[in-house]
């Protein structure tokens, strides 16, 4: 698949395009107004972390919203590869971001952009459009399609060319967060047949079951995963002492060090709900965890949620029929968890299970596969929320 990404350009030539500018519109009293990423006008969702005047983030699907009027919308951003020891391996590494114009998000996106290592300048909203628009405010929103493995990004400021900033849309009422591993991160979504390869091009967190699922209910949403980990044990074995129970309690998804500890308390995200969708790579490979050694790995994460969030909040455990095991690991460990709501979803081999229209890179779900996996867990949601459901289906 051939992925279009659209005008990034290199930060000195930007720096003296924008010089002549800024004369030209001193010299005819327009203005381009430019503001830091903290700047509260801008929405951010997501585990972000804040660096002076700049916002940084690397897990999958973090998104931010920005309001502006004027001519033109660019931000200011760069990107570092963690955890790559040569300049070879982070070459293969690519930050890719889907952008929404006045418009709610959906499964396909005005444009593609890609955040490269180094500081640029990257133009978010076509001209072309802004001519067109009879618009006199425009929001966008700007979510990454790629997991925290393919980079973090640094968002230093914004600039609306010939306008000025105004209040994006702020926090919904409604909030779920997603813990989970490559199906939730999008892995291979785009990818035309179940025989190609992975590759970031394709990765796109927009279009997994849990962007559906939030767009069902119209609600902001947070994705921890990271693709191949497991509760106890992650695909083929790897990284042995590093899991999502650990990787949960981070800022940063490829930072473990204690000062990158996430606080939930201070943030308002406040989830609703949160869906656990983990297991198969713990049974990857024709291997299996002890069910004790899984049982107290999940306890461990839901103390970990409940801490943020409240013994009362809402937990969905939910087990793919990937092993014979996991949905009897799942079923018994939550019925048995006293805690308090610990409610659990076991599909059945049909809702697991997929054809060839259903998959993507290295057989994993693609956009149809995904929404089978969404439609499956929107009524459990509905119940345990109290949202309920309604008649359109929002893709």
């Amino acid at each position: 698949m051939t992925l279009k990404v659209l005008n990034v350009l290199n930060f000195n030539s930007m720096k003296k395009i924008f010089f002549l500018a800024a004369m030209s519109l001193l010299t005819i009293g327009l203005f381009a107004e430019t503001v830091p990423a903290v700047d509260t006008r801008v929405t951010f969702v997501g585990r972000t972390a804040v660096e002076g005047t700049s916002v940084s983030f690397d897990w999958t699907a973090t998104y931010f919203r920005i309001a502006f009027s004027g001519e033109g919308l660019t931000m200011k951003a760069s990107d570092v590869k963690l955890g790559v020891d040569t300049e070879e391996a982070a070459a293969k590494l690519h930050n890719y971001y889907a952008v929404w114009i006045d418009s709610p998000t959906s499964a396909e996106p005005h444009r593609i952009i890609e955040v490269k290592p180094g500081q640029q300048v990257i133009e978010l909203v076509d001209p072309m459009y802004l001519k067109k628009s009879r618009r006199s405010v425009h929001e966008v929103v700007v979510q990454k399609r790629t997991e925290g493995e393919q980079g973090k990004t640094t968002i230093h400021e914004f600039t609306a060319i010939k306008g000025k900033f105004f209040p994006a849309t702020p926090l919904k009422e409604r909030q779920l967060e997603f813990i989970g591993d490559s199906y939730t991160c999008g892995y291979g979504i785009d990818a035309p047949t179940k025989e190609e390869k992975f590759s970031p091009e394709t990765e796109n967190a927009s279009r997994s079951y849990a962007a559906i699922v939030s767009r069902y209910f119209d609600a902001d949403y947070i994705a921890v995963a990271h693709s191949g980990m497991g509760i106890a044990r992650n695909y083929n074995s790897k990284f042995p002492k590093w899991h999502m129970p650990d990787r949960y309690l981070q800022t940063f998804d490829m930072d473990s060090t204690q000062a990158t500890r996430w606080n939930a308390a201070e943030h308002a995200f406040k989830p609703a709900m949160t869906v656990i969708y983990l297991g198969p790579n713990d049974f990857s490979v024709s291997l299996q965890p002890k069910y004790e050694s899984y049982r107290d790995n999940y306890y461990r994460l839901i103390r970990s949620i409940k801490a943020n969030y409240g013994e009362d909040h809402p937990v969905l455990c939910v087990a793919a029929k990937s092993h014979e095991y996991l949905g009897e690991y799942v079923r018994e460990l939550a019925k048995n968890s006293g805690m308090k709501n610990v409610n659990y979803l076991v599909y059945c081999p049909a809702q697991h299970n997929h054809t060839n229209e259903d998959l993507g890179a290295d057989v994993h779900p693609n956009y149809n596969g995904q929404k089978k996996k969404a439609y499956s867990i929107i009524p459990y949601i509905a119940t345990i929320t109290g949202w309920g459901l309604q008649d359109a289906i929002v893709e």
